[in-house]
C-alpha cells in the first residue's frame, strides 16, 4: 500500500487540523532532537491503538526508514488516514520549521558506534605502522565485528556503549 507523502508545510497544517505526528526513530534519537508534539513510537514497538483518533503522519530522520517500512506503517495505522513526512525531520528543519534540540542528551547510539569503530580502526592502523604490526589485528577485529553486526543485526559495540555512564538513561 502506497502512503502519500506530505511536505513540512502540509504536515504542519494537518497537525493543526488534528493529525498526530509519530516519530518512528529510536528513543535516543528522539531525545536529542524532535519535532515538538511528536509522539515517539520506535518502529519495533509501533502501536497506533494508543493514539488519538484521526490521521497519522509518520516521520524519521531523513524519510528513508518511513519509505522502506511504508507497508508496516500503513498496517499499524489500522485503517486511519496515514502519511509520511517527506524528507523526515531533516527536511522539516531545512524548510525553516522549529525542532526541539537537547544537546545535553548523548549522541545517538549509532553515531557513537561509528565514532568508536572509526577511532579503533584508525588507532590499529597507526599503531600497526608506528609500533608493531600485530596492532593491525585491532582494525581486523573491529571490521569483523561490523561485518557480524551487518549480517546478524546484533552489534556488540552498540551493546557495550549503551551501558556506558553517559548512556545509562537509555539502557
Amino acid at each position: 500500500m502506497a502512503i502519500e507523502t506530505l511536505s513540512p508545510a502540509d504536515a504542519q497544517a494537518a497537525i493543526k487540523a488534528g493529525a498526530t505526528l509519530v516519530d518512528i526513530r529510536a528513543a535516543d534519537e528522539h531525545a536529542r532532537e524532535h519535532i515538538a508534539g511528536a509522539v515517539n513510537m520506535p518502529l519495533d514497538r509501533l502501536d497506533c491503538s494508543a493514539l488519538p483518533e484521526g490521521a497519522v503522519i509518520f516521520h524519521c530522520r531523513s524519510g528513508m526508514r518511513t519509505r522502506s517500512n511504508a507497508d508496516a506503517l500503513a498496517a499499524a495505522a489500522q485503517g486511519r488516514a496515514c502519511y509520511i513526512l517527506d524528507g523526515g525531520i531533516d527536511n522539516w528543519r531545512a524548510c525553516g520549521q522549529a525542532t526541539a534540540v537537547d544537546r545535553k542528551q548523548p549522541l545517538e547510539l549509532m553515531r557513537q558506534v561509528k565514532l568508536a569503530a572509526g577511532g579503533l580502526v584508525l588507532l590499529g592502523v597507526v599503531l600497526g605502522f608506528l609500533v608493531a604490526p600485530p596492532f593491525f589485528a585491532l582494525s581486523a577485529f573491529v571490521g569483523a565485528g561490523l561485518m557480524l553486526a551487518g549480517a546478524t543485526g546484533w552489534c556488540g559495540l552498540a551493546h557495550m556503549l549503551r551501558h556506558m555512564p553517559w548512556n545509562r538513561a537509555l539502557a
